[in-house]
C-alpha cells in the first residue's frame, strides 16, 4: 500500500552535496532549561522566499475537475477501504503528532532527552512548516474531503483550511526531518526513511490528502533540508546534535 516518490531524481545534484564541517562539541555543556517547542506561526528564519517559490520547485496540481483528479479520489477511496482498522487508527494517530518525536520508534531513542538535537529539530520543523506554507498559498489546492462530501477522514473536517491541500504540511515535516536525521545518522536511514513514508501515507489514509500531495512535500522537504544541512550558522548545532546522537549508539 505505500507509494512509492517519483520526483526525487531532480534532487540527486543536492544529496550529493557535502555537509559542512562540524566545530568541536564543548566538554560538559549543560542542557538548554526548557525544550523549544514548534511555533505557532513559524517564518523563515535561514532560508528566503525567493529561493523557495512554488512554481519552481513544484509541478502544478492536477486540475480541478480533471482526471487525473478523480483517479487520485477513487484510489484514495480504495486505499482507505482496503486499510485495516489498526492503520486507520494509527493514522489518526500520526495526525495528532506533528513534531520530530515521531522518529522516536525508527531511532530507537527518546529525542526529547536529547537537547541539542532537539532544539535542532524543532528549528528544521519551523523551517519546513514556513516553506510549505508559501506552497499552499500559492496553490490553493482543494484537500478531498472539500472536493468529495463522501471523502471518509481520521479528523473532523474543518472547512477554513480545505484550500491547503498542496503541499501536506504533516507530510513535509516527515519528509524534511527524516533526511536531516538520515545525514546526522546515515547507518539508520531506512528505518528513517521507512517511517518518513508510513507517515506520508497516514495523510493519504486520513483522507486530507492526496498522494500528489504527499509527493510534492517530499521535494521540498529535501531541499529545504539539504540547504539547511549546508547553512554556516547551523555547523555547531549540527556537531551538537550529531554527537548526541552517536553517544546512544
Amino acid at each position: 500500500m505505500k507509494s512509492i516518490p517519483t520526483a526525487m531524481f531532480a534532487l540527486a545534484a543536492l544529496c550529493a552535496q557535502p555537509v559542512l564541517a562540524q566545530t568541536p562539541v564543548a566538554a560538559g555543556a549543560a542542557p538548554a532549561a526548557a525544550l523549544p517547542a514548534p511555533a505557532e506561526k513559524p517564518e523563515l528564519k535561514y532560508l528566503a522566499a525567493s529561493d523557495l517559490l512554488p512554481q519552481r520547485l513544484l509541478a502544478q496540481p492536477p486540475i480541478r475537475g480533471s482526471e487525473r483528479e478523480q483517479l487520485e479520489l477513487q484510489t484514495l477511496h480504495a486505499m482507505i477501504k482496503a486499510a485495516t482498522p489498526e492503520r486507520l487508527a494509527r493514522a489518526a494517530e500520526d495526525n495528532d503528532h506533528e513534531d520530530p518525536s515521531i522518529f522516536n520508534e525508527a531511532l530507537g531513542r527518546d529525542l526529547k532527552k536529547l537537547p541539542a538535537t532537539w532544539a535542532l529539530l524543532i528549528t528544521v520543523q519551523n523551517e519546513l512548516e514556513a516553506a510549505m506554507g508559501i506552497s499552499k498559498e500559492a496553490f490553493g489546492r482543494l484537500r478531498p474531503y472539500g472536493i468529495d462530501d463522501t471523502m471518509p477522514t481520521c479528523v473532523k473536517v474543518d472547512k477554513a483550511k480545505a484550500a491547503r491541500s498542496y503541499p501536506s504540511g504533516h507530510a513535509g515535516l516527515g519528509w524534511g526531518v527524516g533526511w536531516f536525521l538520515v545525514r546526522l545518522v546515515p547507518t539508520m536511514a531506512p528505518a528513517i526513511l521507512d517511517r518518513a513514508d508510513d507517515y506520508a501515507l497516514s495523510r493519504q489514509l486520513c483522507g486530507v490528502h492526496f498522494a500528489s500531495d504527499t509527493e510534492a512535500s517530499h521535494v521540498v522537504g529535501t531541499v529545504v533540508a539539504e540547504r539547511l544541512l549546508n547553512d554556516p550558522r547551523l555547523v555547531g548545532p549540527i556537531a551538537a546534535a550529531r554527537a548526541e546522537l552517536a553517544s546512544g549508539q
